[in-house]
């Protein structure tokens, strides 16, 4: 089963762990190998059950408590990826990424302080580990620590230049801390690497207007709205950068769209308000 794992025959890997694990139902590694197949299947489900099997089986492995939080957080069950990834770190705690995915199922569980800690340790233990700056950053922003979090996208940039994600919680960060030009030239970098990111363009046309470049505003907020439709934000920007530009039939007409879709969509009312700010 573990060959036909190894080389992708996730079918055969299947199909023979079922088999071997209906003969040897007390083996805890041939359920977490079965529990593998299942999840490099994309069928969570099952692997959830046999992960969950494993580890009644056999509850001092790391690897299997490592795995089964992998599951969890695929799924969303970020409070029990973090029981998980706590009880791998106490069997092994000088590996770096159970350490940033503790961070992330934290992050994700409203815990935002413990997430800074454990992203802090995986970057001690591997300075280099990627995505580790960027997390790191996620979480001083969430915090409104906006100058600690633009320093952690600037070391995940320096390895990762070509990372659309990464430009654009930078650029955003940038745009929070009143740097417009810098978060112009990240947020449009950004763009271009990934042209659908509707929050990119947004963002982009925001520090554009604030730079005083309100054409170019327009045109950025124009295809963030094109891009996600059903988004008020853009149509609130819209009306400032046209009035701007000296479009003022226009931007009457963008602010009655914007009371359309904030009325349509009373559950985002308060994100838009927040995003435009």
């Amino acid at each position: 089963m573990l060959a036909y794992l190894q080389v992708g025959r996730l079918a055969e890997a299947t199909e023979l762990g079922r088999s071997a694990v209906a003969r040897w139902p007390g083996d805890a590694q041939l359920w977490h190998w079965l529990g593998l197949a299942y999840f490099k299947a994309g069928q969570n489900g099952p692997a959830l059950e046999a992960l969950q099997r494993s580890e009644k089986l056999d509850s001092a492995r790391f690897d299997i408590h490592f795995d089964l939080a992998l599951v969890q957080l695929q799924q969303d069950q970020y409070p029990l990826a973090a029981d998980e990834l706590e009880k791998a770190i106490k069997l092994k705690p000088s590996d770096p990424l159970a350490h940033v995915l503790l961070g992330r199922a934290y992050q994700n569980s409203n815990r935002t302080l413990l997430a800074v800690e454990q992203f802090q340790i995986a970057l001690r233990l591997h300075p280099k580990i990627p995505l580790g700056h960027y997390h790191l950053g996620f979480a001083y922003a969430s915090l409104g620590r906006n100058p600690e979090a633009t320093a952690e996208y600037e070391k995940e940039i320096a390895n990762a230049p070509e990372d659309p994600v990464v430009l654009y919680q930078l650029g955003r960060s940038l745009l929070e801390t009143g740097d417009y030009k810098s978060a112009i030239a990240r947020l449009q970098k950004a763009t271009q690497l990934n042209p659908q990111n509707a929050d990119a363009f947004y963002d982009l046309g925001k520090a554009l207007l604030l730079n005083g470049d309100a054409q170019a505003a327009i045109s950025a907020l124009r295809r963030s709205a094109e891009l996600n439709p059903a988004d008020p934000s853009p149509h609130y920007q819209l009306p400032r950068a046209l009035t701007k530009a000296g479009k003022a039939d226009e931007a009457r007409q963008e602010w009655e769209r914007f009371d359309e879709l904030k009325q349509a969509q009373p559950q985002t009312g308060g994100m838009a308000s927040g995003r435009v700010q």
